[in-house]
Order: C-alpha cells, then sequence, then structure tokens
C-alpha cells in the first residue's frame, strides 16, 4: 500500500470513529409520576423550608417558643366589627399584660412562613374554606379573619353571623371563610321529648353546608366530656338503642368514626382538602405546671391559670386532662390514612398555659372577677393569641 493510500485510509478510519462516537446514546424517558391523592391546591413545586403536615423530614408540630419582637400579627383594630367574640378579646376587656403576645412557635428542623393574607386569598380565589365543631373552631375561624383583615386591609368585605353557619366573605377574591356550629359532629336532636345525641349519624344539613367546602378544618373534645349542668344532651342513641350515659371515650369513638365514614364517602380528596384539629388543652390543674408544695397552697379545683403571663418553661409538657380524647382522635384520624390531615396543635399548646382569657372576658360578669379560681375560662384562647399560631401551621399545610 503506498503511503498516499495509507493515510486515505487512516482519514477514513478516524472520520468513522469520530461519527460513531458523536452518535446520540438511547435515552430512558424519565417517569413522571401522577399521585392522584395530592390535592389540586399543591401543583406547584414543594418549597425546602417548609413541608406538608405529616411529612416526617419536618414535623411542624414540635418545636419551641420563642421570643420575638415583631409579634403579634395583628392588633385587635384590625380587625373589623363584630370579627373577635367578647370572650376572647382579652386586652379590650382589661388584661394588662402584653408579654404572652410576644412568642413565636419555632420547628425544630424547619421554618414556618409568616401568613401573608394576600397569597392567601390568591390561592383560595373562587373557593370556600369552612371550620366545623365548637368554640374552640370558632377560636380559630375569628383569628383567620382578623389576620386576613390585618394583612389584607383593602379589601371589600362582609361577614354574616347566623347559627349554625356564619360565614365571611372576601368580595374581590371571591373567597368564604365559615365556620359551622357542630360540637360533636354529629348530630343532636329531640327524641321523645329528650335532647338526644346520635352517635351514628350526621345531620342532613350538616352534611350538605360542609360538603360546598373546598378546604374543611374539624375539630371536637371539650364537650364530650362535659358533665351535669353543663352536659349538652340528656340521652345518646347508638345502634337503635338509648343510653343515659355511658364510656365518654367510647361514645367520642363512636361519634369520630360516624364522621369518618362521611368523610371517606362524601369527600373527593384531590379536589377538597380536609384536616383535623387535635384537642385544645385547658388549664385548670395547677398540679399539672407547679411544684407539688405551689399546688398544695391552691384551692383544689381553683381555675389557676389566671396570672400566668409566660409560656410553660421547656418543650414538652408533663402531662394532659385530655391525653386520652387525643389517643382517640389520632387513632380515628390515622386509620383514614390520606385522606385526612392532622394538625397536631395540642403539645405546642398545652405549654401555653399564659394564653386563656382567664378573667379578662367580655363574657364574664364584672362582679365575678374578683373570684378569678372559681370564674377564669381557662379553655379558650385570648385574640391575638395561639389560634394565629394554628393558623400560620394551618397556612403552612395548605400553601407549601
Amino acid at each position: 500500500m503506498s503511503p498516499l493510500q495509507c493515510l486515505t485510509f487512516l482519514f477514513l478510519f478516524l472520520l468513522l470513529q469520530n461519527a460513531t462516537s458523536a452518535s446520540p446514546l438511547p435515552l430512558r424517558r424519565r417517569p413522571v409520576h401522577n399521585n392522584s391523592t395530592h390535592s389540586n391546591f399543591a401543583k406547584h413545586p414543594r418549597r425546602t423550608v417548609v413541608f406538608p403536615v405529616n411529612r416526617s423530614s419536618c414535623d411542624l408540630f414540635a418545636g419551641e417558643w420563642v421570643r420575638d419582637a415583631t409579634y403579634p400579627l395583628y392588633r385587635v383594630e384590625e380587625c373589623g366589627r363584630g370579627m373577635i367574640d367578647p370572650g376572647f378579646d382579652c386586652q379590650t376587656y382589661g388584661r394588662p399584660d402584653s408579654d404572652y403576645l410576644k412568642f413565636r412557635w419555632k420547628p425544630f428542623n424547619c421554618d414556618v412562613p409568616r401568613f401573608n393574607g394576600v397569597k392567601f386569598l390568591q390561592k383560595m380565589r373562587n373557593k370556600t374554606v369552612m371550620f366545623v365543631g365548637d368554640s374552640l373552631g370558632r377560636n380559630q375561624w375569628e383569628s383567620l379573619m382578623c389576620m386576613i383583615s390585618s394583612s389584607a386591609p383593602f379589601i371589600r368585605t362582609n361577614l354574616i353571623h347566623e347559627d349554625p353557619l356564619s360565614t365571611f366573605k372576601i368580595l374581590d377574591y371571591n373567597v368564604k371563610v365559615s365556620f359551622y356550629r357542630a360540637p360533636y359532629l354529629v348530630d343532636i336532636d329531640k327524641i321523645h321529648g329528650k335532647t338526644t345525641l346520635k352517635l351514628d349519624e350526621i345531620s342532613v344539613d350538616a352534611s350538605d353546608a360542609w360538603r360546598t367546602a373546598d378546604v374543611l378544618l374539624f375539630n371536637t373534645g371539650h364537650w364530650w366530656s362535659h358533665t351535669g349542668s353543663l352536659r349538652g344532651w340528656e340521652q345518646m342513641e347508638t345502634g337503635g338503642r338509648y343510653y343515659g350515659d355511658m364510656d365518654r371515650l367510647v361514645a367520642l369513638r363512636k361519634g369520630l368514626r360516624t364522621w369518618s365514614n362521611w368523610v371517606l364517602r362524601y369527600i373527593n380528596s384531590p379536589l377538597t382538602r380536609v384536616f383535623f384539629l387535635s384537642v385544645s388543652p385547658t388549664h385548670y390543674n395547677p398540679n399539672e405546671w407547679t411544684s407539688r408544695a405551689k399546688a398544695s397552697t391552691i384551692a383544689q379545683g381553683g381555675k389557676s391559670c389566671y396570672g400566668q403571663t409566660t409560656p410553660y418553661s421547656g418543650t414538652t409538657y408533663p402531662t394532659s386532662s385530655y391525653v386520652n380524647q387525643k389517643k382517640v382522635i389520632d387513632e380515628v384520624v390515622k386509620e383514614m390514612d390520606s385522606h385526612v390531615s392532622l394538625m397536631d396543635i395540642t403539645m405546642l399548646s398545652a405549654l401555653r398555659i399564659d394564653g386563656h382569657p382567664s378573667i379578662y372576658s367580655g363574657d364574664l360578669n364584672p362582679s365575678l372577677k374578683r373570684f378569678p379560681d372559681r370564674s377564669s375560662d381557662c379553655s379558650h384562647w385570648c385574640l391575638p393569641g395561639l389560634p394565629d399560631t394554628w393558623n400560620q401551621l394551618f397556612y403552612a399545610a395548605l400553601m407549601f
């Protein structure tokens, strides 16, 4: 072979080699996952700082209370007329301290975004958010109205108070934020002249109202343990039989299973977000947070949240009178798998021994304020106050 032929052969070989190496490799298309269990509210990518409820990578409900001079999120004056019940309006009705307003919930492994009313309304445009439950649900509903009003002050609104359904309409965004009063979630009605708690039924009116919502947040708990004159019924009915009373945890479980069956039957989870607020603790028992020596000086049954001005020190609370109710709620909600997100606010709320109205409630007869051990409200929460944190966590779960 001549030198010229060798060079020609070498040139062709190198040209062929280059073409071969430049040819594209077969590519495997990355699968696109379409998880139908996610709500249509979550079509944008997840943020890395805040995670949705029940994600193990960040527990929004495990953390500590830290001081924050930028709190509270709003002032009472920024709420519209009629938004805060007198029973929750502690500052207006004489609470002398304000340090309890200067604490922010800080999860251990992530941050909770500060509430942005405009972003919330943009996300909820043409939708209905409904709180369903007892007066603690109303406490949270009123908090959210104030948070929206102060964060988006120039919106046109309309507030309608009715029973059982009250609605706050944000006209510029066609958003409704409602509260449906249903302390037991299940039905209560007159049967044979007796007020009857019907553990196996949810009323048609309630069902029809709840099904109009795009976001539902349920709660129940306190009313199941009331006795004496505070008991809201005369008999219970289940399985076609009537009972003068029964183990209250058994009754709660029966009622919650009726509710869970309703959710599984009527709620299309890809289109509707459903949350359940765990039990909000009370602080009537000083033995829960004081030393034995100090507690012994307080009269038995004294409602001693009066005078508490700072949170309980630490990241866990020693005990709670509602721990057994919480176990029942946790059990029923977790059985529902992905249909319901549990807002586990019990521990973070238990630390806030300073957050109750105590005697600074507009619902309390002024003459009773002289007897705080007997007349303090250590069940509900001041506004501004703790329910604002519940709503920030609710906001994080909805938006991120």
